[in-house]
């Protein structure tokens, strides 16, 4: 035990060092029945691909879980019907297709409290036992640079849109699992360069 305590620690120290714009990353976002992970659902999973500081398009995936017992306000929020959900996956092969990317890449969230605690549970209860090397969460970052500048931050001024505003991105109006992976790709690497200013960014510097 103690070994292995070792070894992930020295792991992890090695991978905090590397360049933060040299890394692989996966972009997650659920959309979800409620917050509790114990009482709610995962309706959705959507995933975005970061290579290079390139967003890989072409990678991306959105896959609805069938087995989703109530819907409760997702065809309102984020458009989904009965039939997408007839057209899903089991969780279980959502989860596994996620997972397979957790050796080669780092997971990124905004708000990962919320989401890696539905994941975390999910993978858990279908006895998938491989973990992400790493978790990066955009709100964390940018409550990290706001707090260096003011000691109160409102509620909403971390929101995601909100988070965006900052670095003059675009606004997304359709609240939707792929949408929000992709507004969450874009701030990423927007806050990296604004972090670097075109110096060496470790990853121990955004987390």
């Amino acid at each position: 035990m103690v070994k292995q305590l070792i070894t992930r620690y020295l792991k992890r120290r090695h991978l905090l060092a590397q360049s933060a714009l040299k890394q692989r990353y996966l972009v997650i976002d659920l959309e979800l029945t409620g917050l509790d992970p114990k009482q709610h659902e995962i309706v959705s999973v959507a995933w975005v691909l970061i290579e290079n500081q390139c967003i890989k398009n072409s990678q991306s995936q959105h896959i609805v879980n069938k087995e989703v017992k109530s819907l409760e306000q997702s065809p309102v929020f984020h458009g989904i019907s009965t039939d997408s959900v007839a057209q899903g996956q089991s969780l279980q092969s959502i989860l596994m297709s996620l997972s397979a990317h957790f050796s080669d890449c780092i997971l990124v969230f905004h708000n990962a409290m919320l989401d890696w605690g539905f994941l975390k549970l999910a993978l858990k209860n279908a006895g998938i036992t491989q973990r992400p090397k790493l978790i990066i969460d955009t709100l964390q970052i940018e409550k990290k640079r706001l707090l260096q500048h003011a000691s109160d931050i409102k509620l909403d001024d971390l929101t995601l849109n909100e988070c965006r505003n900052r670095y003059d991105l675009p606004s997304y109006h359709c609240h939707h699992a792929l949408t929000d992976a992709q507004a969450t790709a874009e701030l990423l690497l927007a806050q990296c360069h604004q972090i670097s200013r075109g110096k060496e960014l470790q990853l121990r510097s955004i987390i």
